[in-house]
């Protein structure tokens, strides 16, 4: 069985990274913005874009993607 390696953001190409670090600066303050909104005027597209949203602040916390 084959040893599970960590996430090695090195191993991307320097323009995947920056997409990467952009995506960590914006996502957080929009989660939050959509959740308000989702509070106040729920739909279901606002649920589904918030759980979107959460799903990919999740993966970037924990180093999945």
């Amino acid at each position: 069985m084959r040893k599970r390696r960590g996430f090695d953001k090195y191993r991307f190409q320097h323009h995947l990274r920056q997409f990467r670090s952009i995506c960590e600066q914006f996502v957080f303050p929009l989660l939050i913005f959509q959740a308000i909104r989702t509070l106040l005027f729920p739909s279901p597209f606002d649920i589904a874009l918030v759980v979107i949203l959460l799903g990919l602040h999740l993966a970037i916390y924990y180093e999945f993607w």
